[in-house]
């Protein structure tokens, strides 16, 4: 008997329901919602393509997505195109199937498969090796943190475009603990690209794995064991294998992971799990600013799971990394003031509000795919039923994964509207767009390989006729 079966979390009696959504009804208004997600990306395209060519303030050159047009072939295409071949023909029936630590660990080796087939569609060597040491990334710093003490105490003085020795733009634009990450594994021997690579791509991977962790103490086995094969295609790997936010996705799942655990007190101590998810969270405000919004999902687990236990352990563990850069000497508010004056400095000074604050939302399509947005139909519909089952304690497994996923949608929304994802949330929110992805487990059996398809084709038709690189 696993720990999980020991200890069962404590749950309101809830009414049956079916082990997967049955019959087709509604099938042609997901159909009708994928069209509508067609059509905003073709909208992204033409009019971001008028503007770019009229006065170049959108500053990419294949709006709405950072990309420049190029069509090719690679290394990877063989493997990415089996990968994805291999999870829509066998994963939904291994997802019903397999023991469920086995089937962690296959999803997580699929996750990372396909993460990095498709990067290698470029090349090792510019796919995966060179993305971390470009003008604009962390690994042209690593020099400058040989006293990590003064590095860290002079962090602010570099931010803004002026002054001598202003960091690189993904530097200057995150808190210090995302430098500090490769920085450490300089330390450690793994220095170079190759190795920040592949510890973003195998660590991104597990992002998929803390999901559906979540989704079983949240919403059941069940509903976790359908969205797998979702998680694993997820078409936003595009961009996982080529940033470290695959990295800043994985710290941010497991911390919603570890405090869904806590929270259900499936868990074998919850209160430690609500520690160690505070933790993460705490490290994760010091990897990107843009994820103190994190606690909006963090917000929703303690919804669902009907309980304030786990406030007090979450918060102790999440003051313990901002303690530890504040008595060394870095002022994150501070900073990120000064980060906000360097984005209006930059490209966030003359990208327009008006166009990607529409925009923004053809970049998440294209990242959480066709079937993401047909589940995330499906979900708004069982809203109402939703707040109702809430309240009342009796809610359905699918009616807290409808909450769930309509809460990392209302957080990007707040993102959105904040003016400060401009542009490249296809990469930047990422953390957030994992949560959308389970959304898919709502749509019926019939079709299901075909949606999954859709999910292979967005990702493998993205890769191979754009470059997405920084």
């Amino acid at each position: 008997m696993t720990t999980e079966e020991r200890s069962a979390p404590t749950r309101t009696a809830e009414p049956a329901e079916p082990a997967a959504p049955t019959g087709t009804a509604g099938g042609r208004r997901d159909l009708a919602a994928a069209a509508a997600g067609v059509l905003l990306v073709a909208l992204a395209i033409g009019a971001g393509w008028l503007i770019q060519q009229g006065d170049g303030s959108l500053q990419v050159q294949w709006p709405p997505l950072l990309a420049s047009w190029d069509p090719h072939l690679g290394p990877g295409t063989p493997a990415a195109v089996a990968v994805a071949v291999a999870v829509v023909a066998y994963g939904p029936r291994l997802a019903g199937r397999l023991p469920w630590r086995a089937l962690l660990l296959t999803c997580w080796a699929g996750s990372v498969a396909w993460i990095l087939s498709l990067a290698l569609i470029e090349g090792w060597y510019r796919g995966v090796e060179r993305r971390l040491t470009t003008k604009h990334e962390y690994l042209r710093v690593i020099d400058r943190f040989d006293d990590i003490g003064a590095a860290l105490r002079g962090f602010t003085d570099h931010i803004v475009i002026g002054p001598p020795g202003n960091w690189p733009a993904h530097v200057a634009g995150h808190p210090p603990g995302a430098t500090l990450t490769f920085v450490g594994l300089d330390r450690a021997g793994l220095g170079g690209g190759a190795w920040a690579g592949t510890w973003c791509i195998v660590l991104g991977g597990s992002a998929a794995v803390a999901a559906m962790v979540a989704l079983r103490a949240l919403t059941g086995e069940h509903l976790a064991r359908r969205a797998a094969p979702f998680l694993v295609l997820a078409p936003f790997a595009v961009w996982t294998g080529t940033s470290a936010d695959g990295y800043f996705t994985a710290v941010a799942a497991w911390s919603v992971a570890l405090l869904a655990l806590a929270a259900t007190r499936t868990a074998r101590h919850p209160a430690g799990a609500a520690l160690g998810s505070g933790l993460l969270f705490g490290l994760t405000c010091y990897l990107s600013y843009g994820l103190t919004l994190l606690a909006a999902l963090l917000t929703a687990v303690l919804l669902l799971g009907r309980t304030a236990r786990p406030i007090v352990p979450l918060a102790l563990g999440a003051l313990v990394v901002p303690a530890a850069f504040t008595l060394v000497g870095f002022n994150w508010w501070a900073a990120y003031h000064l980060l906000v004056e360097r984005y209006y400095q930059g490209a966030g000074g003359t990208r327009p509000y008006s166009y990607w604050v529409w925009a923004n939302f053809a970049c998440t399509t294209l990242a959480a795919g066709l079937a993401t947005v047909a589940g995330l139909r499906r979900a708004a519909v069982a809203s109402p039923a939703a707040v109702r089952g809430l309240r009342s304690g009796a809610s359905t497994g699918a009616q807290r994964l409808a909450f769930l996923t309509l809460a990392a949608l209302l957080t990007l929304v707040v993102a959105d509207l904040s003016g400060m994802s401009k542009a490249e949330t296809e990469r930047i929110w990422q953390p957030f767009v994992v949560w959308l992805m389970p959304a898919a487990a709502l749509l019926p059996d019939i079709g299901r390989r075909g949606w999954l398809t859709a999910q292979a084709v967005v990702a493998l038709l993205v890769n191979h006729l754009l470059w997405t690189g920084w």
